[in-house]
């Protein structure tokens, strides 16, 4: 098991069109008056300084992140087989085929070795570019080596590569915090209205695509969210449409780069946009007529939609034969009580703690630096007005009647606010329903709240409400509160960030270093490894030996060959485990005692109940068993062969064994 000990000392959107523009001078005959003196000149200071703090905080947060990063595992001290083995799970796996670009004699067959990969699935040649989303760690291996960063005259080393790598992952840190600035900022001002272009949303799109497996998921929100608007007639929809298209182009050029990939094609958000262009032309003057009228056009679009994304969805999958994805939806049916499944992979994620409920103690910890307070009041006040002003566009009100009696709601006109609304609704029920996924939810409460704070038009709806508005003291408010409120949590929190900061500790695995030691010593290079996923993407990363299976679950048969490989820990005989392991072509095994006596999960959540119950046997220890399971002929594999019975040494030799592994050399019988 790895640890963290203490150190020890020694070692684009138009706005003409879209949306309210800002409060101009205007004649009474309706003329619009020049911009005063320096108007020009205070708007460029505003975004110079504006762009010099939020690069600033991008930098700083980059610093920041590097500290934690260096202090928590010490990382310039450490060996190079600690620093890979701090890659876990994806993220080693990802790094090994960075680090078999760099190695490969040129950059064409550091390629030809990922499209035709046969060392990630034993027996098996696989095209890396097509199965999983890589081209960051293609594109930045490529930088590396053509860069001229690889030694330095000044600092007479090299800048090894692992550093180049978590060098550009602090990076993206920075441009995260000033995404999200710039986003804040695009939500409560207008300056840099116009300035996105359906190029930019394309571009981000398409390199978001690319560089995310589960990307189609994140944009189908999306969609969803343009969709909303568009019935409630938010956005307008031309716009609408040309997004939908983006998606769609974006996803079908990643297709492309990706070798045709089938699961993208067969995702719901294709079927899902490709649904809505559809059903326009379908329903027509779906904008047209009274409340009533509009409302059940509105409904029967909404189940055209549903049903024809469905339809399209089964299709293009019974064409394309493809069960890539299954095991996603096998995981909500069960999560969401439309019926119980034994299905192993379903199972897995079930009994992670990271794909339950979200903990009710996330909004104490998010309240304590009033986060979660402003984002509360900030999301009902605008969803009241939302709501008033869906109902006006529902019914067919008259726009400057509607102005002119209710001006106050004009900031819920505003397609920027009303789609980060309706956006920020949407990951709050993603997170509610599974905990991984409030880091999105969080980020953008973030944005969402500081609007709020700062917004010149949130602060005025509510001076009005509260009959005190006048311009000098909505702009006094504007500013005074967001910087009170950095006072505030600068003053609670500066403590606890310098502590942290200052609490230094060290990458402690000795087991697992020992592990990937001695099999780069004592095994050839084309041995192949069996053992859990997370396990042997580091035993990739770290000695390049083949592997049976690992944690890119994106794919039938590699599940299927991982339940198969899992049997280890099952009660199987040892010449049925010998049998499944050959067939993969496997060299040694890698047994951990961490699952074979798992105490992390609750029973029926550990990985031995899992196997058990998919394979029809009773679960060990005290407790109800479901009543078709039966005890099984034979005792735990992972338990029984460190017996060194007969039956199990005719197949298995114990040739490597520490605190946490075993490892067994299969025999070759003719």
């Amino acid at each position: 098991m790895t640890t963290i000990r203490q150190r020890r000392v020694g070692k684009g959107t138009e706005a003409a069109e879209d949306q309210p523009s800002e409060e101009t001078n205007v004649k009474p005959d309706g003329k619009i008056l020049p911009d005063p003196p320096g108007g020009k000149v205070w708007n460029i200071l505003s975004i110079t300084v504006g762009g010099i703090v939020a690069i600033s905080l991008g930098l700083l947060t980059s610093v920041y992140v590097a500290t934690l990063h260096e202090n928590d595992l010490w990382f310039s001290n450490i060996k190079e087989v600690e620093r890979e083995i701090s890659f876990r799970t994806e993220c080693g796996l990802y790094y090994s085929y960075y680090k078999q670009m760099i190695q490969a004699a040129s950059i064409q067959q550091g390629l030809h070795g990922l499209v035709y990969d046969n060392k990630t699935e034993s027996v098996r040649t696989i095209n890396i570019l097509e199965r999983m989303n890589v081209y960051q760690e293609v594109f930045l291996s490529i930088l590396y080596r053509i860069l001229p960063i690889q030694y330095s005259c000044v600092l007479q080393q090299y800048l090894e590569p692992v550093y180049f790598y978590i060098y550009t992952l602090f990076g993206l840190q920075a441009v995260y915090v000033i995404a999200l600035y710039v986003t804040s900022w695009l939500l409560s001002g207008t300056w840099l209205s116009g300035l996105l272009t359906l190029m930019a949303v394309f571009i981000a799109t398409f390199l978001f695509s690319l560089t995310w497996q589960f990307n189609q998921f994140m944009m189908l929100i999306q969609a969803l969210a343009l969709f909303i608007l568009d019935c409630l007639d938010m956005l307008p929809t031309a716009k609408v449409t040309w997004l939908y298209l983006i998606q769609i182009s974006g996803l079908l050029l990643v297709c492309v780069l990706q070798f045709f990939n089938s699961m993208i094609l067969g995702s719901l958000l294709i079927s899902f946009n490709v649904s809505v262009l559809i059903a326009r032309k379908i329903q027509k003057n779906l904008k047209k007529g009274g409340l009533l009228n509009r409302f059940g056009k509105l409904i029967l679009h909404v189940l055209l939609v549903l049903c024809l994304t469905l339809l399209i969805n089964k299709f293009i999958k019974k064409i394309l034969n493809l069960e890539s994805d299954e095991h996603i939806f096998k995981f909500l049916k069960a999560k969401f009580g439309f019926g119980a499944t034994r299905d192993f992979d379903a199972n897995l994620y079930l009994c992670e703690e990271a794909f339950g409920l979200l903990p009710l103690n996330t909004f104490s910890r998010l309240s304590s630096t009033l986060l979660f307070y402003v984002y509360g009041f900030v999301l009902f006040l605008l969803t009241v007005a939302a709501v008033i002003v869906a109902f006006r566009n529902l019914s067919g009100s008259d726009q400057v009647h509607f102005k002119e009696k209710m001006e106050e709601y004009t900031v819920t006109l505003k397609p920027d606010a009303a789609y980060s609304l309706v956006h920020t609704v949407l990951f709050g029920c993603l997170a509610l329903s599974t905990m991984r996924m409030k880091y999105l939810w969080t980020s953008h409460m973030c944005v969402f709240a500081s609007f709020g704070l700062c917004s010149t038009e949130v602060w005025k709806l509510i001076l009005k409400c509260l009959h005190l508005y006048t311009s000098q003291r909505t702009q006094v408010i504007k500013y005074s509160i967001p910087i009170i409120t950095l006072l505030y949590i600068s003053f609670k929190f500066w403590p606890g960030i310098m502590d942290e900061l200052s609490e230094l500790r060290e990458f402690y695995d000795p087991d697992t270093v020992e592990l990937m030691n001695w099999i780069k010593s004592n095994t050839p290079n084309t041995a192949v490894f069996a053992g859990s996923m997370q396990l042997l993407a580091g035993v990739k990363l770290c000695t390049g030996r083949t592997l049976t299976n690992h944690p890119h679950y994106e794919d039938k048969n590699l599940r299927e060959r991982t339940k198969q490989i899992y049997q280890i820990y099952a009660k199987r005989s040892p010449g049925d485990v010998y049998g499944i392991l050959r067939s993969f072509g496997t060299d040694y095994v890698i047994l951990e005692d961490s699952i074979c006596y798992e105490r992390r999960h609750s029973r029926g959540c550990r990985l031995r109940d899992l196997l058990d119950v998919a394979n029809g046997h009773i679960m060990d220890g005290l407790g109800e068993n479901e009543p078709d399971l039966k005890p099984s002929l034979y005792p735990r594999f992972c338990e029984e062969i460190k017996k060194n019975l007969p039956s199990y040494t005719m197949h298995f030799t114990r040739v490597f064994q520490n605190k946490t592994f075993h490892v067994y050399k299969l025999a070759k019988h003719k």
